[in-house]
C-alpha cells in the first residue's frame, strides 16, 4: 500500500512538473470537442399515435355464416412488416427522397438510414401503435411518419382482400374440376343402368325381390291351373253321368269305373303337387302322366267289355247342354292358365340364369354411386366454401371490421430533441482533463527526473551521500507565483467557458 501511495505521489509530482503541457492539451481538446459538438446537426422527431378498434358489431351477427378474420392478428402482422424493404422504398417514393440518390449505393444508404431511424411501438392491451422517426429536417420527419401511417392503414385492408381473392380463385378452379368429375360420373351411372337395367332394382325392388315375386306368381299360376283342371274334371264327371253312350265311342271321361277313377284321381293329385315343384319335363311328372294315360286306356277297354244301356234321350237334356258350355269355358280357362304358367316359367328361368351376375352388378353400381356421392359432397362443400370466402373477403376489406382512430397526428416539430449538447460538452471537458493529465504523465515518463533522494536511491540501489538545495531568488519566486496565477486563471477561464457554452445550449432548448 505504501508503495502504491509513493507511486501515486511520484506520478502527481511528474504531472505537476509538466502541467503547462497538460493545460495546452486540455484547451486544445476542449475547444476542438466543443466546436464539433456545436456543429452537430439538430435532430427533430415526429411521431403519430393511432388506435385500432377491432371490436365490431358484425362479428356476432355473422358468426357461423363465414370464417371471421382475425383482425388483431392482421393488424399485428402489418405493424411488424411495416418496415419491410418494399414499404420503406414506397415511403421514399412518396416523399421524393429517392430523387436525391444518384447511384445504387446512395439509394441503399438512404434505405438503411430510414429503416434504422423508424420505430414502431405497439401495446398488445389497448391496440395503440406509435410511429416515430428522427431526422435533421423537421418537414422530412413529419412526411415520413405520415407516409408510414398511410401505408399502415391501407395495408391492413389490401393484404387480406388479396388473399381472399386468391382463395376464391383457387376454390373456383376446384369447383370446375369437380363439375367435370360429376358429369363423367353421371354419364357412367347412366350407361351402366342402360346396360344392366334388368338386373338393377326398379322402383325400390331389388333383384332378389323380383325373383321371389316371379316364383310366387309362378306358384300361384300353377295352383290356379290345378284348380281349373280340377273344375274341368268335375264338369267332365257330371257330363259322363248324363251323356248317352249308345252308338258312340266312349271316352275315358265318360266311363264310370270307381276303382280306376280313384287311382287316376290320386295320381292327378300327386301330379299337381309335382307341378308346383318341377317343370313338365321332370321325370316324375312324365312318369305320372304316362301312368294316368295307361289307366284311362284300361278303363276304356274294360267299359267296352262290360257294355252299358244307353238312353237315347239323354243327349237332349238341358242340364247336359249347360254342362257342355261350362266345360268349354273350363277348357278355355285351363288353356289360358297353362299359357300363363309357361310364361312365368320362362321368366323365372331367365331370372335364375342371371341371378349369379346380380351381386357383381350391384357391387359395381354401389361403387359408381359411392364415387358419385363423394364427388357430389366435395362439390357442395366447395360451393359453400366459395360463398363463405366471398363473404369473408368482403368482410375483411370493409372498414366496419376495424376502425383506425388517429390519436396524435404527425406534426411539424419546432424544437429539436437532440443531440444532447449539454451532456456532450461535459463529456468533452472530462475527456480533455483526462487527456491533459495523461499527456503530462506520459511526458514525465519519457523524460524522467528524480524528485527525491529516496527515488534516486530506490532506482539506482546506491547510497545517497547528500543533496543540494536550490535557493530561489526574489525574481524567481515572483516568476513562479505569476506562473501559478496564470495556470489558475487558465483553468478557471476554461470552466467559465464551459459554463457559458452550457448556458447557451440550455437557453436554446
Amino acid at each position: 500500500m505504501e508503495e502504491l501511495f509513493s507511486q501515486l505521489l511520484s506520478g502527481s509530482k511528474g504531472v505537476w512538473k509538466y502541467r503547462w503541457y497538460a493545460v495546452i492539451v486540455i484547451w486544445v481538446v476542449s475547444i476542438a470537442g466543443w466546436i464539433k459538438v456545436m456543429t452537430l446537426p439538430d435532430d427533430y422527431q415526429s411521431s403519430a399515435r393511432v388506435f385500432v378498434d377491432t371490436q365490431s358489431i358484425l362479428k356476432p351477427l355473422l358468426s357461423g355464416m363465414t370464417s371471421m378474420p382475425n383482425v388483431q392478428q392482421q393488424v399485428s402482422i402489418m405493424s411488424r412488416t411495416l418496415l419491410s424493404r418494399p414499404n420503406v422504398e414506397r415511403v421514399m417514393r412518396m416523399i421524393d427522397l429517392d430523387i436525391n440518390a444518384k447511384t445504387a449505393r446512395d439509394h441503399e444508404a438512404q434505405l438503411d438510414e430510414l429503416m434504422s431511424k423508424i420505430q414502431i411501438i405497439g401495446t398488445s392491451t389497448y391496440d395503440i401503435y406509435t410511429i416515430t422517426y428522427n431526422n435533421k429536417n423537421p418537414k422530412l420527419a413529419r412526411d415520413v411518419v405520415q407516409s408510414l401511417l398511410t401505408i399502415f392503414v391501407e395495408g391492413s385492408f389490401k393484404g387480406k382482400k388479396s388473399d381472399s381473392q386468391k382463395a376464391i380463385q383457387f376454390i373456383a378452379d376446384q369447383i370446375k374440376n369437380y363439375e367435370e368429375k360429376l358429369t363423367a360420373a353421371e354419364n357412367m351411372v347412366k350407361e351402366f343402368k342402360l346396360r344392366n337395367k334388368l338386373l338393377l332394382p326398379r322402383q325400390g325392388v331389388d333383384y332378389d325381390a323380383q325373383l321371389a315375386a316371379s316364383m310366387d306368381s309362378l306358384s300361384a299360376a300353377k295352383l290356379e291351373l290345378v284348380e281349373a283342371e280340377q273344375a274341368r274334371n268335375a264338369i267332365n264327371s257330371q257330363i259322363a253321368g248324363d251323356e248317352p253312350t249308345l252308338n258312340l265311342e266312349s271316352g275315358p271321361g265318360s266311363i264310370q269305373n270307381p276303382e280306376i277313377d280313384g287311382r287316376i284321381s290320386t295320381l292327378n293329385k300327386n301330379l299337381d303337387a309335382l307341378r308346383m315343384q318341377y317343370t313338365e319335363l321332370h321325370p316324375d311328372i312324365i312318369s305320372a302322366k304316362r301312368l294316368i294315360q295307361q289307366l284311362e286306356v284300361r278303363k276304356v277297354e274294360e267299359s267296352k267289355l262290360r257294355g252299358a244301356n244307353i238312353d237315347p234321350g239323354k243327349n237332349y237334356s238341358p242340364m247336359l247342354q249347360q254342362l257342355k258350355v261350362a266345360l268349354t269355358e273350363a277348357d278355355a280357362k285351363v288353356a289360358s292358365i297353362k299359357a300363363r304358367v309357361q310364361e312365368y316359367t320362362l321368366r323365372n328361368a331367365k331370372l335364375m340364369e342371371k341371378s349369379n351376375a346380380v351381386p357383381e352388378v350391384e357391387g359395381q353400381m354401389a361403387q359408381l354411386n359411392r364415387d358419385y356421392m363423394i364427388n357430389k359432397a366435395s362439390y357442395d362443400k366447395l360451393v359453400s366454401s366459395r360463398e363463405s370466402a366471398k363473404l369473408s373477403g368482403e368482410l375483411s376489406s370493409t372498414t366496419e371490421m376495424m376502425t383506425f382512430k388517429i390519436i396524435d397526428p404527425p406534426t411539424l416539430p419546432l424544437t429539436p430533441i437532440g443531440p444532447n449538447r449539454a451532456l456532450f460538452f461535459s463529456a468533452v471537458l472530462a475527456g480533455a482533463l483526462l487527456a491533459g493529465v495523461a499527456a503530462a504523465l506520459l511526458i514525465s515518463q519519457v523524460r524522467p527526473t528524480f524528485l527525491s533522494p529516496a527515488e534516486l536511491r530506490a532506482t539506482t540501489g546506491l547510497p545517497v551521500l547528500g543533496t543540494v538545495s536550490m535557493n530561489w531568488t526574489d525574481a524567481e519566486n515572483s516568476k513562479r507565483k505569476r506562473g501559478q496565477y496564470l495556470f489558475s486563471i487558465m483553468i478557471v477561464f476554461l470552466f467559465c467557458l464551459y459554463g457559458g457554452v452550457l448556458a447557451t445550449t440550455l437557453s436554446k432548448t
